[in-house]
């Protein structure tokens, strides 16, 4: 399981990151975050590469962040995103680190890696107290996030009606 390691997207990723977000998409959660099929990969690559200045998120205005996937013994297992400020949106029911694993590489630890690597990135653009949130359905991820310290504070309804648990991890 070790030698998972956290990195931006880069061209050559773009078969095994479609497939990825295919996968995904059965879930109804993004393995790209901000993708559309049709635009061209270079771009959506350079898009990041930019620094993911820019980038809207729903219902609010955009905020700093960066989009990494995770590499382990040369596969593509998951994704995170870390957002370095919250807007109204992402404050009630996105919080700053996002993760998604693919199905095929659940139950190896792998999201608990990820984030602890996500941390470091929050924490290396002063992001101290990370609000963490997910879905009241998804134990597993309750216990990765309870697993990095996180201290649950209470439930928020989202506004597509999913009941939410949020977290904070100092």
């Amino acid at each position: 399981m070790g030698g998972l390691r956290l990195r931006p997207l880069h061209y050559e990723d773009e078969a095994v990151a479609r497939a990825a977000h295919v996968e995904l998409s059965d879930e109804d959660f993004p393995f790209l975050l901000f993708f559309e099929a049709q635009d061209p990969w270079v771009s959506y690559v350079d898009a990041w590469r930019a620094g993911g200045l820019g980038h809207a998120v729903p219902h609010g205005p955009a905020v700093p962040s960066t989009f990494l996937i995770a590499v382990a013994n040369s596969e593509i297992v998951g994704r995170v995103s870390v957002r370095f400020a919250l807007n109204e949106w992402l404050a009630h029911e996105g919080g700053h680190i996002g993760y998604a694993v693919r199905p095929q590489f659940r139950r190896r630890g792998y999201a608990r890696q990820m984030l602890a690597q996500a941390l470091v990135v929050a924490r290396a653009h002063d992001v101290e107290t990370v609000l963490m949130v997910c879905d009241e359905a998804n134990p597993a991820s309750a216990r990765v996030i309870e697993g990095a310290g996180g201290v649950f504070e209470g439930h928020v309804r989202a506004q597509d009606g999913v009941l939410l648990r949020r977290y904070w991890i100092h």
